[in-house]
Order: structure tokens, then sequence, then C-alpha cells
């Protein structure tokens, strides 16, 4: 079986309506956008991570040992970076319309910056370097060849996804309601996995903004300083097909390819949630976090270890299977998905499966750099707040 899921969720469908109840409103009304806003999975107990790190350590304290940076990132870094511009100025005179030229963006170029995307994930946990300072500065240096400045922006958003996993309004990986509305069928939720990188790069802005930084404006300046430099500054090694190259590589790495499937396996519910772990007087914990244990890690930097990472944000990549293996008693009956291309198979063609499949809080949580909810940061170290 692709997925481990063994037991088959409840419809996604669920309108709550009683047959002779009110009719069904119009999709994309205040009313619809209200509705299936009430059909996320509700929760209302804590997200669970802090609670098994909590007893992983009391259980097994030698763990601890295996957070602290990576030295080994810096390494791989520069390696895919180096095959990008590298694959970038041997296309440089081929069309865009090639087959040559999509067949290479597909298998390398997508690959390699989902490996950078994930690389900056990595890094926004000071994960690579001992120093803050040097990890901001060299996540701009892994963001060249996906052409568009994201990494700086990326950081807080993303700390705050972990210090505020489902919490609506603050967790930016969550669905908006409207997007629920509009995609929650077979040709909305294919359109969704073809263009999920515009929906992750476009959707944190809409849910909140973060305040423009000096790191911000760098991250911008030298990108746009690099892209430039492929087009007009070094006529012979590079040109417009070369810069083509990375924003396709870019756009497949978060589209229809099977490394982008742990977008959606981290945290979709592909689980059974029956009525008892809804009632709000006895309810259970929903999982809401979901591992792979697959060979495409290998290009990820064990992403797919999603639970061992939320539950320890503090440990690189190299030492995820070490983290799982030492507290495996704690893994080992976690739901957990087989395959990244059939979470995204079954996403879009399973009508049980969808938009809704996301759990949700009302409280708790914090942000990190500003925003909105800037008063909620107040208990964070200054070393977790964006500079």
């Amino acid at each position: 079986m692709a997925s481990s899921t063994a037991t088959t969720k409840t419809s996604s469908k669920r309108t709550g309506a009683a047959a002779n109840g009110p009719a069904t409103p119009a999709p994309g009304s205040p009313e619809a956008i209200e509705a299936n806003d009430r059909d996320f999975f509700w929760t209302y107990t804590e997200e669970p991570h802090r609670t098994r790190r909590l007893a992983i350590i009391k259980a097994h304290p030698e763990v601890t040992k295996l957070c602290g940076p990576e030295p080994l990132t810096k390494y791989v870094v520069a390696g895919v970076v180096a095959l990008q511009v590298y694959i970038a100025h041997f296309l440089r005179d081929t069309p865009f319309w090639s087959w040559k030229f999509w067949a290479l963006g597909y298998v390398f170029g997508a690959t390699a910056n989902q490996n950078l995307f994930l690389a900056i994930h990595e890094i926004s946990h000071n994960l690579a370097f001992r120093s803050p300072m040097a990890n901001r500065l060299f996540a701009i240096f892994a963001n060249l060849p996906i052409a568009v400045p994201y990494s700086a922006s990326f950081r807080p958003y993303h700390l705050t996804h972990h210090k505020s996993l489902g919490v609506d309004g603050l967790d930016t990986d969550l669905p908006t309601a409207f997007e629920v509305v509009f995609l929650d069928s077979i040709l909305g939720k294919a359109f969704f996995c073809t263009f999920q990188i515009f929906f992750y790069a476009l959707r944190p802005m809409m849910v909140y903004q973060i305040p423009m930084t000096w790191i911000h404006l760098l991250n911008v300046v030298v990108q746009v300083a690099f892209d430039y430099a492929l087009v007009a500054l070094l006529p012979g090694y590079f040109s417009g097909n070369s810069l083509l190259y990375l924003l396709l590589s870019s756009f497949l790495a978060g589209s229809l390819h099977p490394t982008a499937g742990h977008f959606i396996a981290e945290h979709y519910v592909y689980e059974k949630i029956t009525p008892t772990a809804r009632d709000p007087a006895n309810q259970l914990p929903i999982p809401e976090t979901f591992s792979y244990y697959g060979p495409l890690n290998f290009f990820t930097y064990n992403v797919g270890l999603h639970n061992e990472h939320h539950d320890f944000p503090a440990v690189p990549w190299t030492r995820l299977p070490v983290l799982h293996e030492t507290a495996k008693e704690f893994y080992a009956d976690l739901p957990q998905h087989r395959s990244w291309t059939y979470v995204i198979w079954r996403f879009i063609f399973d009508e049980e499966v969808g938009m809704r499949c996301r759990v949700k809080r009302r409280q708790g949580g914090r942000v990190v750099g500003g925003g909105t909810a800037v008063a909620k940061i107040a208990d964070w170290k200054e070393t977790e707040i964006e500079a």
C-alpha cells in the first residue's frame, strides 16, 4: 500500500446541514466561506510536539546532544548551487520550448531547487552555522538558483508555523477558507498541486505581513543582481534562457513533482477522524503531523522525518534518523506516508481528502518578526526573532 494510512477518513464533502436544512450557500459567498472554515478539523488540545519532546527527553536525555549545526550542510548547498549554475550555463542557447530544456528542468532543476528550498528551511533553524547572522547570509546564497528572493521572509513565517502549529490566523501553512471554497474539487485540487508554489509564496502575505528589515532588502538586492548578471552581464556564459531555466526549476519543484509531495504530506490529515475526537468535551488529540521514511529524503534534507523535526527543530537533518532510532517507541505507531507521489495522487482524486483536511486551533502560538500579532513574541528569546 502506497500510504500507510489504512483507515478511510470521513468525507471532506461534509456540509453539516440536515436533509431538510438550509440550502447550500453560493460558492464564494461569506456564508460559504464561514461554513467551509467550520469544516476544518478544529481541535481544543495542545499541539502534540512539545508534549512528546518532553517525554522523549525524559526517556532518552541523550537526544539533547543531537542538537546543533551540521557542518556538512554548507558543502551540500554549495554543490547544488554550483550544479544549477552549470546547467544554467549549459542551457544558455537551448530554446525554452525544447524537450531537453524541460527534461533537465524537471529531472535535475526541480530536484535541485527543492533541495535548496529545504536547505533554506534547515538554515532558518540556525543549523548551518553557529552564528545566526552567518545563517541569514548563507540562506541568501542558497536562494540564488531559486531566482526569486524569499529566504529572509521564509524564516519568520516558518518559525511562526512551528510556534503556532495549526493556529488560525498565525500558521500560514494552513489553506485559507477562501481556498477551500474554490479548490476543494478534483479540478481545484489538481490546480492547487500544479501551482502550489505560488500558494506557499503568496498566502503568508495575505494572512499577515512582517516588517521589512535590512536582511530582506539585502536578499532582494543580491537576488536581483544575480538574475541581472545572468541575463545581461555575462554574455557567452549565460543568457535569458539561463534565468528561465532557474525559474522553471523553481516552478516545477513546487508543482507535480515527486519531491513536492512533502508540502501536502507533512500536515494534511488522511486519517479517519471519529465523532468522539471531534467532541470538544471528550476530544482526543488528532494526528496533525505525518512522517515519510522513503528514499526521497536523500534529496530533501530528511524533511520527511517531519514528526521528528517538529519535536526537535534544533536537530539537523543528518541526525534526525538517529533521533528516530533512539526514540523509536514514540514514533513507531504514528501514522506515516510511504510515497509522496501517491500522496499527491490521492489528494487530487480521493474525494475524502482535500483542502479541508487540516487541524486548526483557535488559540496559542506566537509570531516571529512582528506583524499583526507582535505582542505575542514577548516570551521569545532574542535570537529567535528576525533581525
